[in-house]
């Protein structure tokens, strides 16, 4: 293994130099600092992460808090996680990924124990209380997620809120004025989990504003589940016309019960699902879509936590502004459901 003193014998200069420029403690010339770096490039040096940890006071690890629950969509998840990852060892950091449901006592030994410089939150629900611990230490965070509160805090996510108003007008505009909505598992609305929230505000503002009955029912995964729900809308609301899909496992079942009643897809009804556009493309029809941004969500987060690091950032909302894609499950309302 490479030591710091035959990079510094390398590179022509002394060991407490090389030393510097790795800790950026002082002000080095540049072309001492890039004699140094080329020598570390060369040697293929790796500097001793507990050593350096004691010297710089930091871990260079980010702490990543994604509860893995049987009622959320995991590859989503795991998608966000693995852009949190890739960003953040551009950054120099590598993460911890916490996936138990542990709640604040998981936030309370991240920042007991100096295992993180820094943490992200998923699974963020509207009253979370992960967020009054937060508030209450120096530890920088951010949040893949919104809030009820967002005050003090930094916070990424799609906007969920004008999701669901683009996927009524998008309907809207097709000639559809009874819409169902099927949304995730009973669970994560039992839980405020702010992205079925928001989404499902959106909705019904929209609808109320163009005049269009709307119709929200949860949905567990799998065909039996998806059976009961669809049975229920369609006795409630016959001329239901439109679906907006907010549950992955959903999809598939929801297409294959239509087909299965004779309903054709767009023709006599019309499927708009919020979802990875892998799933939207691989479904048995293409759907019509918004796509979930994760890769885009895990990078802010990461650039946003590491300018706190740095002390660049201040506390900030940001929202991605949400993208319909057209596809073949949904077209004009048939004058039958009309």
């Amino acid at each position: 293994m490479v030591t710091l003193a035959e990079v510094a014998r390398h590179a022509g200069v002394s060991a407490s130099t090389v030393s510097y420029v790795l800790s950026g403690k002082r002000s080095i010339s540049t072309t001492t600092r890039l004699r140094v770096e080329e020598s570390i490039h060369e040697l293929g040096y790796h500097p001793n992460a507990g050593a350096r940890a004691l010297a710089s006071s930091r871990s260079n690890i980010i702490a990543l808090m994604v509860p893995l629950r049987t009622d959320m969509y995991v590859p989503v998840m795991m998608e966000i996680a693995i852009a949190v990852a890739t960003t953040a060892r551009t950054h120099g950091y590598d993460v911890l990924l916490l996936t138990g449901e542990e709640g604040p006592d998981a936030v309370r030994r991240v920042t007991g124990s100096g295992l993180a410089d820094a943490m992200i939150l998923m699974d963020v629900e509207l009253d979370d209380e992960r967020l009054p611990l937060l508030r209450g230490t120096d530890l920088p965070s951010v949040l893949i997620g919104l809030p009820a509160d967002t005050s003090g805090l930094t916070c990424v996510d799609l906007d969920f809120k004008a999701t669901g108003a683009l996927c009524v007008e998008h309907l809207a505009t097709l000639g559809h004025r009874d819409i169902a909505v099927i949304g995730e598992a009973p669970a994560v609305y039992e839980r405020h989990t702010g992205f079925a929230e928001r989404t499902l505000d959106g909705l019904r503002l929209r609808a109320r504003d163009l005049g269009i009955r709307m119709l929200h029912r949860p949905c567990g995964g799998g065909y039996d589940a998806m059976a009961v729900t669809l049975a229920r809308i369609l006795d409630e609301r016959p001329a239901t016309s439109g679906f907006v899909v907010q549950n992955e496992q959903a999809v598939e079942p929801l297409l294959a019960l239509l087909r299965r009643q004779g309903r054709a897809v767009p023709e006599d009804v019309s499927v708009v699902a919020v979802c990875p556009d892998q799933v939207a493309v691989q479904a048995s029809v293409r759907l019509t879509s918004v796509s979930i941004p994760a890769q885009e969500m895990g990078r802010h987060a990461v650039e946003r936590l590491v300018a706190k690091l740095d002390h660049r950032g201040a506390d900030e909302v940001v929202l991605i502004t949400p993208e319909l894609t057209v596809r073949e499950s949904t077209g004009p309302a048939s004058f039958a459901a009309s």
